[in-house]
């Protein structure tokens, strides 16, 4: 098997149309296999420990499952192969990685259970890489809410340069790296937003980078939907499939980029507003009560 045959092996069923194949490409499902083994294995240490957060451990492990079956979904199930001949579908693919499974994965807090899941010589040796000064400096710089907006932001609009993005649909190393970077800028983006325990959480910060994320996916799908001229060709050829025109399969991607990602991001910004008002509403009332 060639290079390029190893990276884009796919099996269909049905019809025998390539377009409405299952990926089964080894380097999409063994990630996905092994992290879902390293999940299970950590989880049951943590189970076995201790019978205390046992409630917490199997809201975490349901989100965990939750978010690694929407990745799942996304990169194995036909979604992924239409996606590179219907650009609706590509769209979709990728908002499922970003706004759907990213934040599924987060809640799950699931870095406990993918440690534990470590020998206990490989776990003393993750936590202290943890601790070297260089990757500390990275991590203080890239977790900032301003730097992982941005971040995550430049990678979805330098991804949709045409040429960019039809380079991707041609060679499957390119393709992945573009999934890897919208999701690992996504887990990224989520984590520094969403709020979590332990953590002092700023939700003014995060409703305001989850606005400013709304309004620039926003923009890009409203200039895709509005657009005369088509912006990726060879990305189109399927558009039929779906009883489209190219230029109606590109209306319907900018669609989806604008409306239900947007409702996401917008959905997450007004939770965020709420527990803001409400844990401001509690510390007035617990001032109040303070004597003197």
């Amino acid at each position: 098997m060639s290079f390029e045959a190893f990276f884009s092996t796919s099996i269909c069923y049905g019809a025998g149309a390539p377009e409405a194949g299952w990926t089964l490409a080894f380097p999409i499902t063994l990630p996905l296999a092994a992290i879902a083994l390293v999940y299970a294995i950590g989880a049951s240490r943590l189970w076995r420990r201790s019978s205390r957060g046992r409630p917490e451990r199997t809201r975490q492990a349901l989100l965990f499952a939750a978010g690694w079956g929407v990745l799942t979904g996304a990169l194995v199930t036909p979604i992924h192969a239409l996606g590179e001949r219907v650009f609706a579908a590509h769209m979709i693919e990728h908002e499922l990685l970003m706004a759907v499974a990213a934040p599924l994965l987060v809640a799950a807090c699931p870095g406990a259970a993918l440690i534990w899941a470590l020998p206990a010589a490989l776990r003393r040796r993750t936590a202290g890489l943890t601790h070297r000064s260089v990757l500390q400096a990275i991590w203080a710089v890239a977790s900032r809410p301003l730097n992982a907006t941005i971040i995550h932001g430049v990678t979805i609009w330098i991804w949709h340069i045409p040429v960019l993005f039809e380079a991707a649909l041609q060679q499957g190393v390119l393709h992945y790296a573009q999934h890897a970077s919208f999701l690992g800028t996504g887990l990224l983006f989520w984590w520094v937003i969403l709020p979590r325990s332990g953590r002092q959480q700023a939700y003014g910060s995060g409703v305001m980078h989850l606005f400013l994320t709304s309004l620039h996916t926003g923009l890009l799908g409203v200039l895709l939907l509005l657009s005369p001229k088509l912006w990726y060709p060879q990305n189109a050829v399927g558009a039929a499939l779906w009883g489209l025109s190219p230029i109606e399969d590109q209306q319907l991607a900018g669609l989806v980029m604008w409306v239900p990602a947007g409702l996401i991001y917008g959905g997450a910004a007004v939770l965020l507003a709420g527990l803001w008002i409400s844990k401001s509403g509690i510390r007035e009332a617990n001032h109040a009560l303070r004597p003197g």
